[in-house]
């Protein structure tokens, strides 16, 4: 055996890893965060050496530890890393280490990476832990649980524990509802246990992130440090302090009992738990955007601007009405038309068809091919709309075969959008859809799917196997979708579930859009899209330019608060637009050709929010990545105690540089209008010329903006750098 290290630093992107390493029990991280430098083998002894807890007494006679599955056999009292049971016996591993190999992947010989592996002889589990630093120091770690035994073992829970400092002493994860996901929240972490879990294969309620920042930690300053769950269905993540002084964040997948029982030799791997820290929520974000962007799938091409079809004619499915659409939409700039739920089978509303993926004779007796064929000579992609999880109880599927429906043996689920989920783990049913879809994509030319998910999966049980399937649901999809991509490696995908339902980096290895909400009010979109920034980059996102009326919540907005807040992400537009004036149609040709000239920089550079204390402003942007060109956008959400507000900050530019700041508009729109009882142009529409430091230290003032508006910023470095 070769020998084992007691410590292993991993350093990258400015992060460190200390990893301390037993015999008895698995090895512990030590730290994780900001770059420590580089420790000599007796500095990284003497760091493992500091970081033991005295014990006080009546407690314990050894020092406990916090292993990254923390068990009660190294003095763990709080939530176990790894629960099991053989047969009906829950049984209490004590882990030996048996290995432990390092990846050398920095030019300077600098350790990114670590796979170590134990054994519980009790138990009779391997189990294999990888760690590994990205370059943007993003820590990623996953488990590879096997069983040794001869008989079965029935895996209860698994979730992976990472240190936290004490200075964090709030907690932040997410909250939210359907047309609202995704807000931020934190509280005191007090001691205890603070557990966000997700049991219904979906959720608009689910936090993307948990994890715990420091007092009045915001965007742009105080340490924080959060975790994901990169995996699509039930997920679990604690955060949790004791009285011993440790404090750590945990995530897994979170399983139904006896949902995954291993046969001898068999093997579970985990979800990556995924973890990143910052000075600031941006920093944080920052590290997951850039190793995304690294990834090889990550899409190279320019984001092309979307027209989905839904709000324009919902189950309508009118040829003529369409192709008049698609005219408007090619003289608009759009550049891929998406025709969305409706078009097959019976599916006239939405109580009827989920699982016959069969076109409309009725509706389109020609098939879909005129439409694809006019959208692909208007110059555009042709995208469809499927729903490949789901099955309608009025279907010739669900009539044909009532056992594809996931359900106990007694009864139905409750019914949701008068739907229920086909179960794709059964290999008759995930070959019906499979076929179906791959049929449809054979006879008519499409380039994009837009993969719904309308329901949550409640009392989801097999009925051909009697198991439960939430954890083999996600795996029929994750194999569905791959099956879809083999066969049309050119197609891309976007993830929508009921809106933003499903947003993980799991999906991301398949998808390269999200719909970040049904809810396309731009007002509501400002913390909708800034609580998904905690996880993806903007061109992953997609936001539509809205209707006048807001869909979903009665409002009426201008056209310029619709587009700006559309820009920022992956652009589209989800409107009616043959009832659009001829002017409106006109000003959003140039909202969009904007967007196209800016999208080089809004889809590479980093996000940045501005930690205002007015909160009537919101203020958020894209800074490059040499810090020469920056865009801002500064709305207003709702009157304020001060009028006007007091300097708005520009955060992400450089002190080394003078920047030229001035409004940024399509042709032809008019600043003066912009402003309530000020019919000049303003001094942003004229421009100035300001240091870095001043931009993003003290701020400039605006005059008082309307509610409901905004303010679009083009910042551009100078030639001559600040001294």
């Amino acid at each position: 055996m070769s020998e084992i290290p007691d410590t292993v630093q991993l350093r990258r992107g400015g992060t460190s890893v200390i990893l301390h390493v037993t015999h008895a029990g698995l090895p512990s991280v030590l730290y994780w965060g900001p770059d420590l430098g580089v420790f000599s083998d007796q500095e990284a002894g003497q760091f493992a050496a500091s970081q033991v807890p005295f014990v006080p007494g009546a407690v314990l006679d050894e020092p406990p530890i916090v292993s990254l599955l923390p068990q009660q056999s190294e003095g763990w009292s709080g939530t176990p890393g790894l629960v099991g049971t053989r047969n009906g016996n829950v049984l209490f591993p004590q882990f030996a280490t048996t290995a432990v190999t390092t990846q050398v992947a920095d030019s300077d010989g600098g350790i990114t990476g670590v796979d170590l592996s134990a054994h519980d002889a009790e138990s009779q589990i391997d189990v294999d832990l990888h760690l590994e630093l990205s370059e943007s120091g993003l820590l990623r770690v996953r488990s590879l649980l096997t069983n040794a035994g001869a008989d079965g073992y029935a895996l209860d829970s698994l979730v992976m524990a990472l240190p936290t400092p004490a200075s964090e002493t709030s907690v932040i994860d997410q909250t939210g509802r359907h047309l609202r996901e995704r807000d931020i929240q934190t509280h005191e972490f007090t001691v205890g246990t603070h557990l966000r879990t997700l049991r219904v294969g979906r959720g608009h309620t689910a936090s993307s992130i948990h994890g715990t920042c420091e007092p009045a930690s915001g965007w742009r300053s105080g340490l924080v440090h959060y975790v994901h769950v990169a995996w699509s269905g039930n997920t679990q993540t604690l955060a949790e302090r004791d009285t011993l002084g440790f404090q750590v964040l945990m995530g897994g997948e979170l399983l139904v009992p006896g949902e995954i029982v291993l046969g001898a030799g068999e093997s579970y791997e985990s979800p990556w738990l995924v973890a990143t820290w910052g000075n600031g929520l941006d920093e944080a974000a920052g590290r997951i955007h850039e190793w995304l962007r690294a990834r090889p799938q990550h899409p190279r091409t320019p984001r092309p601007v979307t027209l989905n079809a839904w709000e324009a004619v919902y189950f309508d499915h009118s040829l003529p009405r369409l192709l008049t659409l698609v005219d408007l939409a090619a003289e608009i700039g759009v550049e891929r038309f998406v025709l969305d739920d409706g078009w097959f089978g019976s599916r006239r509303d939405d109580r009827s068809a989920l699982g016959d993926w069969v076109v409309s004779a009725d509706v389109w007796p020609d098939g879909l091919a005129p439409l694809a064929d006019a959208v692909h000579a208007a110059g555009m992609q042709f995208g469809l709309w499927f729903e490949p999880e789901m099955i309608s109880p009025d279907s010739q599927a669900a009539r044909a075969h009532p056992e594809w429906i996931l359900r106990p043996v007694t009864h139905l689920p409750i019914e949701a959008r008068h739907q229920q989920v086909i179960d794709l783990t059964n290999p008759d049913a995930y070959a019906h859809v499979l076929q179906q879809m791959l049929t449809v994509l054979a006879d008519t030319p499409i380039d994009y799917i837009k993969w719904d998910m309308n329901r949550d999966l409640y009392e989801a049980v097999a009925p051909w196997s009697g198991l439960t399937a939430y954890h083999g649901q996600v795996m029929a999809t994750y194999a569905l979708m791959d099956a879809v991509l083999a066969a049309h490696p050119k197609i891309e995908i976007e993830s929508c579930a009921g809106g933003g339902g499903r947003v993980d980096l799991a999906m991301m290895e398949r998808a390269v859009r999200v719909w970040g909400s049904d809810c396309i009010d731009p007002l509501e979109r400002q913390l909708i899209e800034a609580g998904t920034s905690l996880l993806l980059p903007p061109e992953l996102v997609g936001s539509h330019v809205a209707s006048t009326v807001s869909h979903t919540t009665g409002r009426s907005l201008n056209l310029s608060l619709r587009a700006v807040t559309a820009m920022f992400s992956h652009m589209g537009i989800e409107w009616d637009i043959t009832e659009a004036t001829q002017a409106e149609r006109d000003e959003l040709r140039g909202w969009v050709q904007l967007h196209k000239q800016l999208r080089p920089l809004l889809h590479t550079g980093s996000v940045v929010h501005s930690d205002h204390p007015d909160h009537g402003y919101w203020v958020h942007g894209v800074v490059g990545s040499d810090q020469s060109r920056a865009i801002y956008a500064i709305t207003r959400m709702a009157t304020s105690v001060q009028r006007p507000t007091p300097p708005l900050r520009l955060p992400g530019l450089s002190p080394k540089f003078s920047y030229r700041v001035a409004e940024l508009l399509p042709d032809g729109v008019d600043t003066s209008v912009r402003i309530s009882g000020n019919l000049q142009v303003p001094w942003w529409g004229r421009g100035l010329t300001l240091a870095g430091s001043a931009l993003a230290g003290a701020g400039i003032r605006f005059p008082d903006l309307d509610p409901e508006r905004t303010l679009l910023l083009s910042i551009t470095a100078t030639e001559i750098p600040i001294r």
